[in-house]
């Protein structure tokens, strides 16, 4: 393993290296190697819902490579190199894990409590005042919500069941209807799915993956009515579009039950 990180490394070096390196990679920056790392992490995930092993192999290969990148160019300015984020996180798993690596002895349903507070001592560290500070702003939007949210629940600003936000999701339904202008739907638009996600959030489900699956379903089924239809398939009205979505809809759910 040491042997192939080395390799890694020394491959990365040379594609920077001034006069020998790669013209593309000699001229990135941390600002411009962001997207890509961002599209490699969803890569991943990707590979990881579809059970695909290796493409999984293969897009975690792309990810390592984005880290390398980063900390390439951080290295190449004076501020860290790999090494440093390696033992930064084995120093961060290490803290958080007392009751492994330690001698701190934790009761089972105590264990994600802890976990908590531990990150939260280490965001008070880095100066931050705010429960809500370091909730990264590069995150999904449904994400970030979500996360925001289940934050600010700590200090005890939450509903106490899912009656209160599944009367807010009700009442911002009716807000975005009355809006009168473009700048008003967009506000109220952007409250609608904020409320959304708290009341999803309040029955237990991730917002990002339940939406991400959504997709999935609604890309599987409309495709399937293009197969159906054929070429014609624009060409149809909306009711016959509806019949043919309610046979793929059917020969799913009898599939599943089969």
């Amino acid at each position: 393993m040491t042997q192939q990180i080395s390799r890694l490394l020394a491959i990365m070096e040379t594609l920077r290296h001034p006069e020998r390196g790669c013209e593309w990679d000699k001229a990135q920056t941390h600002e411009t190697i962001v997207p890509h790392t961002i599209e490699e992490a969803y890569e991943v995930a990707d590979a990881v819902q579809r059970q695909d092993h290796e493409d999984l192999l293969d897009e975690l290969g792309d990810l390592l490579f984005q880290v390398v990148f980063q900390a390439r160019i951080a290295e190449e300015a004076g501020r860290f190199d790999f090494e440093a984020v390696a033992g930064a996180m084995s120093d961060k798993l290490e803290a958080r894990h007392p009751h492994i690596f330690g001698d701190e002895v934790m009761p089972g349903g105590m264990r994600e409590e802890r976990w908590e507070a531990l990150k939260a001592e280490e965001r008070a560290s880095k100066g931050a005042r705010s429960a809500l500070d370091g909730v990264a702003n590069a995150l999904p939007a449904l994400m970030r919500a979500q996360k925001l949210q289940k934050r600010a629940a700590r200090t005890g600003f939450d509903w106490p069941d899912t009656d209160g936000p599944r009367a807010k999701v009700h009442e911002e339904i009716e807000e975005l209807a009355a809006c009168s202008s473009e700048a008003e739907r967009h506000e109220e638009a952007g409250d609608f799915l904020f409320a959304a996600v708290n009341l999803v959030r309040a029955y237990g489900i991730s917002a990002e993956d339940a939406l991400r699956d959504a997709n999935a379903k609604f890309e599987r089924r409309f495709k399937g009515m293009e197969k159906l239809a054929g070429e014609a398939f624009a060409d149809l009205t909306l009711d016959e579009q509806e019949e043919l979505w309610q046979q793929v809809k059917c020969s799913e759910q009898a599939t599943e039950t089969s």
